[in-house]
């Protein structure tokens, strides 16, 4: 019988038992994002720094960092936001590291999912990360010989003795410590308590032998990382309608982190509550019913499984509504890891213990793959419907999501292709991917749809629904052809010449093809007047699951996002300045102008920042 855990209060302390353990050599595996032990990885990281005969390999993805700043209006913004909601969260050292260009030669750090476009100039993180599958990522840290695991847990004393949850991230490392309990290895499983996670039940509740050390000092708990969740606009709703008249009732969902899947969900409970003005909405945003044998718009009877990589906050709330209502094996969801605002956090803390069951946390080959319990599975996940976001997709229905042509990368593969190709080997699933049709560059807008790239993250022979704010592209069995007119009908009308030509061009589609005239007024302002009566009744609000910003706070993104666009042009912002100069600030611009320091002025630079921001909001 294992042994219980080494306990101890100072993680220098145990960064030196680890090293008499394990000597010189230590290759450690940090979990994903939320779960990471930063103060054991920080002991860890100087000791090898203070000494060159340590080699420290960490393998880990999702390094969070708290947001930095760019410029002076950031600053002043972001630095009340990260003091509030950051404030004693204690940074990785390796992180900040790589971040100076400081990492010690004896330190290698190689990720296998980043933080969306933070390590692109970061050589050491370029040249090291790992692409892979995330279920493929566990086999790449044994292969390289991981022998430490550390991991944040959640602690429970109970009359049978002490307790570990893995909390939000059993997605790896409980297979781990599941090996390491059976005696197939002796990797050390070292654990860091805080009292901030939420104990969650299902196959990562683990008795104390499962661990070797455990790090327990109440003087060392931190507040969990909690990014603040951003504003929906209204091509992300456009997008998340679309995608909600795609679900099947009694099907099965899978949604992912960012304002199109808080948009998705929104309109999926907007189909169950007031089923009436969601398909008003519909209606308005699709005239003519295009795709009608894809649509499902009634309320949920039978209700959702969810069979998610990601346990998103808003499946709280479709949980809480009813739309996610069908159990499987004791479960209405079923989630490797997550990581979210702090209400998530809180919500999940204080959930009484039998609806916390509804959720359970399980590794990521269940979430992600039909292998193992194959045919459980498969009964399990009828009419699945898994939703991912990608950055770009080409007029052939390829689709790229993590990097870029020139070989950079933006984030990682993560679990997109897992859930494609179980879309693909499940009767009735759909893979469907979302994108809002263009994005920003350098102060003006591109289209998002381009006639090709040189990066795929998605190839071209899974291609299945793609999604943007225009509607739905149906691409899976059908010719290139076929595929090129369906991409066009849901790209942004400004661009959408230019990419027929190019399939005119490569013979691809016929020389007399026009665009249909329905499909030749995809632009924002129909899109905004489409969901103005729905917007209007705050039907589809700006946050639609909460937020950590302030009122006033809410006041500035919108504007903040005005200035950057408009700095690509001196003239835009000479024109915006004038503006600001000559206006006088409305109460509610007072407050914003207050929170920003720039109420009164000190500087001639102060001035203009002022006046750049009252044009902005007014």
């Amino acid at each position: 019988m294992a042994a219980p855990p080494a306990a101890y209060t100072d993680p220098d302390a145990l960064a030196q038992a680890i090293i008499d353990e394990v000597g010189h050599d230590i290759v450690l595996a940090l979990p994903l994002g939320l779960g990471k032990a930063n103060h054991v990885a920080n002991a860890l990281f100087a000791r090898a720094a203070a000494d060159a005969s340590i080699h420290l390999t960490i393998f880990t993805a999702l390094t969070l960092e708290k947001p930095k700043p760019t410029n002076e209006l950031q600053q002043r913004f972001l630095g009340p936001v990260v003091e509030r909601l950051f404030g004693d969260y204690p940074e990785l050292a390796y992180a900040e590291a790589l971040r100076k260009g400081t990492l010690p030669e004896n330190v290698q750090v190689s990720e296998f999912f980043l933080m969306a476009g933070r390590w692109l100039s970061v050589g050491h993180i370029q040249q090291n990360y790992v692409s892979a599958n995330y279920t493929h990522a566990l086999g790449y840290v044994l292969e390289r010989g991981v022998n430490v695991v550390a991991q944040l847990v959640a602690k429970r004393d109970t009359q049978a003795g002490t307790r570990y949850s893995l909390s939000c991230n059993t997605d790896l490392t409980l297979a781990i410590g599941e090996a390491r309990q059976s005696g197939m290895t002796d990797i050390l499983f070292v654990g860091e308590v805080n009292d901030e996670l939420p104990y969650m039940p299902g196959r990562g509740d683990l008795p104390a032998k499962a661990f070797s050390h455990v790090l327990d000092a109440p003087e060392r708990r931190f507040s969990l990382f909690a990014p603040p969740k951003m504003p929906v606009r209204p091509a992300d709703y456009a997008c998340g309608l679309h995608v909600a008249r795609l679900v099947p009732d009694g099907g099965t969902l899978q949604i992912g982190i960012g304002s199109i899947g808080d948009a998705v969900a929104r309109a999926l409970i907007l189909r169950h509550r007031e089923n009436a003005a969601f398909k008003e909405t519909l209606d308005r945003l699709i005239p003519g019913d295009r795709h009608a044998r894809l649509r499902h718009d009634a309320p949920f009877e039978a209700g959702l499984y969810g069979a998610t990589e990601m346990l998103v906050d808003p499946f709280l709330d479709l949980v809480e509504e009813g739309v996610i209502a069908r159990e499987v094996a004791g479960a209405l969801v079923h989630a490797a890891f997550f990581l979210g605002p702090s209400d998530l956090y809180r919500r999940l803390r204080d959930m009484p213990e039998e609806r916390l069951r509804s959720f359970q946390m399980t590794d990521v080959a269940f979430t992600n793959a039909l292998y193992g319990e194959e045919e459980d599975k498969r009964h399990a996940r009828v009419g699945a419907r898994f939703i991912n976001n990608a950055m770009m997709a080409t007029l052939m229905g390829e689709i790229v999501s993590d990097g870029l042509e020139d070989g950079r990368v933006i984030s990682g593969v993560g679990g997109q292709h897992d859930f494609v190709t179980q879309a693909f080997a499940l009767d009735g699933a759909r893979a469907i991917i979302t994108l809002n049709a263009t994005r920003e560059s350098g102060g003006e807008p591109e289209s998002t749809i381009r006639w090709s790239y040189g990066h795929t993250t998605i190839p071209r022979h899974l291609r299945d629904v793609v999604v943007t704010e225009y509607g739905i592209a149906d691409l899976r069995g059908r010719s290139d052809r076929e595929t090129i007119a369906a991409m066009l009908s849901i790209a942004d009308s400004r661009y959408q010449d230019g990419l027929l030509d190019a399939a005119k061009s490569a013979g691809k589609i016929e020389r007399d093809y026009a665009i249909p005239k329905e499909y030749k007024s995809n632009r924002p302002e129909r899109i905004e007047e489409a969901l103005a009566p729905a917007r209007d009744r705050n039907l589809l609000p700006d946050f639609p699951f909460g937020t950590d910003f302030t009122e006033t706070e809410q006041r500035l993104l919108p504007a903040l996002t005005r200035l950057k666009s408009a700095s690509a042009s001196r003239f835009e912002i000479a024109r915006l300045a004038a503006r600001g100069f000559t206006r006088r600030p409305s109460a509610e611009t007072q407050d914003c102008l207050e929170r920003m320091a720039l109420a009164e002025p000190k500087s001639m630079r102060e001035r203009l920042y002022r006046a750049l921001l009252i044009a902005a909001l007014e």
